[in-house]
């Protein structure tokens, strides 16, 4: 397949990140600049599929009214969550879902993302089932001649990278900062880009990014509303990093919504077997509570610098 053939594909994930972890962001794919991480995670292995290409990756803080125990200020988690990305050029961190009126669900949370794609892409994002028939990405027809679009010299159309970059600059331009977290950026949803960009038409896909945990959470009757399944598995598609040896297809086995869109989940397989108990974030709190050293090995450097000066998860309480 060729890059214009493949699948171009958003990864987003959603949750407490109280606090964010190594492998949170290792979930992603990324190998942060202060070390080496030899295991194989999402973007790689999409990758290596030759289906699909990871053209970028959104970090969602849930917002302080989701009510668990010990969760600090999305003011808190924000930051950190910048901090531990900051070296990264294709994950970004997104302050939307801290900064509505109440708690908002994984599935309004992907329809808000794609929503937000179309109006600053100007494109039309596919469903996971029925991919459009028409160009996805592309310009509206007698418009002046568009950036990178070169009858000349074809080597001048962006890459996915560059596409991303395009896109987190024109969020960066279209925002309104919120008081106390001014770092970040909040992207104005009426603001109108035009149409000064043309990308090659491509397909591009949100997909939902959780470890094995979430996917087991399914299986939990009444956690979860059948229909917010359907949308996220059905209409969006999940890729899923297994944690600590997580049978993940007893899991999908074990509902039926997720046996009917199992075509829809895809399972990163880790040549590495690497236990993902970084992931844990209670872990981490944990350490942080009894001074333990092993700390390091859960939470960046820039992280626990700013939990220890911001006085964070020093009490059993969070």
């Amino acid at each position: 397949m060729t890059e214009t053939t493949k699948t171009h594909v958003i990864l987003l994930s959603c949750g407490s990140f109280n606090p964010i972890t190594k492998g949170h962001v290792h979930m992603f794919g990324e190998h942060l600049r202060w070390e080496w991480v030899e295991e194989e995670k999402a973007r790689e292995y999409l990758h290596k599929t030759g289906r699909f290409i990871v053209i970028g990756g959104i970090i969602s803080p849930v917002h302080d009214s989701y009510g668990k125990p010990g969760l600090v200020s999305s003011r808190h988690r924000l930051t950190m969550c910048q901090l531990a990305v900051q070296s990264s050029d294709w994950i970004r961190v997104d302050p939307w879902e801290c900064y509505q009126d109440t708690w908002q669900t994984t599935c309004s949370v992907l329809e808000h993302h794609r929503d937000l794609m179309k109006r600053v892409t100007g494109c039309i994002l596919s469903n996971v089932n029925t991919p459009s028939t028409t160009p996805v990405i592309g310009q509206p027809q007698n418009q002046t001649t568009p950036i990178y679009q070169s009858h000349s010299n074809m080597n001048h159309k962006p890459t996915a990278i560059k596409m991303w970059g395009k896109i987190s600059e024109s969020l960066g331009k279209i925002c309104c900062v919120r008081p106390h977290i001014e770092r970040f950026t909040f992207v104005d949803e009426n603001a109108n880009l035009g149409t000064a960009m043309r990308y090659e038409e491509i397909e591009l896909r949100i997909l939902l990014l959780c470890g094995s945990d979430l996917l087991d959470s399914f299986c939990i009757p009444g956690l979860w509303k059948d229909s917010d399944m359907e949308v996220i598995v059905g209409d969006f598609g999940i890729v899923v990093v297994p944690r600590d040896g997580a049978d993940t297809e007893r899991i999908m086995n074990h509902s039926s919504i997720l046996r009917k869109y199992k075509d829809n989940i895809i399972v990163v397989k880790d040549v590495m077997n690497h236990p993902m108990s970084i992931v844990s974030s209670t872990k981490s709190r944990l350490a942080l509570q009894h001074g333990d050293g092993h700390v390091v090995d859960y939470l960046s450097q820039p992280v626990i610098d700013y939990i220890l000066q911001s006085q964070l998860y020093i009490n059993a309480s969070g």
